[in-house]
């Protein structure tokens, strides 16, 4: 007795046999790529710039103005615990840079579910800080600092917060 004989019985293998293992098979496929097709098409698009012509037209501002932030030479680290964002800003040489503005737009690198823009208070010394919650999770923040002689510096980090 072979293996089919022990499944389907004595009975032969039929055209409707062959006809439910085909329907069974593409029917398979075509459900999991409809699936991944939704939540492919109901997520994030991937979208970075409405229009990426237009934004092609500033692509030699817009790198000049990074080489002049660049030049500035400024490092911001961050930090979140307790529900409280730090940010520690300082100079090339590692000096505190004082009465900046800070702008902060944190939110989630997949999502803008959760985005928030905080406005961080000078605690003394280069630390700036504000509160926000935050889950656990990878986190992206949009720095935007105006320095004290009004220089304007801006910086994207991802940083994680853990649980």
């Amino acid at each position: 007795m072979t293996i089919f004989e022990k499944i389907l019985g004595t009975r032969e293998f039929t055209g409707w046999h062959m006809l439910g293992v085909l329907v069974l098979f593409f029917g398979t496929i075509i459900s999991v790529n409809l699936t991944l097709a939704y939540y492919a098409n109901s997520t994030w698009t991937g979208l970075v710039v409405p229009n990426s012509y237009v934004a092609s037209q500033h692509f030699n501002d817009v790198t000049a103005e990074k080489r002049r932030q660049a030049a500035l030479g400024w490092s911001a680290k961050m930090d979140y615990e307790d529900g409280v964002f730090f940010v520690d800003l300082t100079d090339p040489d590692g000096n505190a840079i004082r009465d900046a503005v800070i702008a902060a737009k944190i939110g989630h690198p997949v999502q803008d579910r959760d985005d928030q823009t905080v406005t961080l208070l000078a605690e003394g010394g280069a630390r700036y800080a504000a509160e926000v919650a935050l889950r656990p999770g990878v986190w992206n923040v949009d720095l935007s600092v105006t320095g004290p002689k009004g220089e304007v510096w801006t910086r994207a980090i991802r940083f994680m917060v853990k649980g």
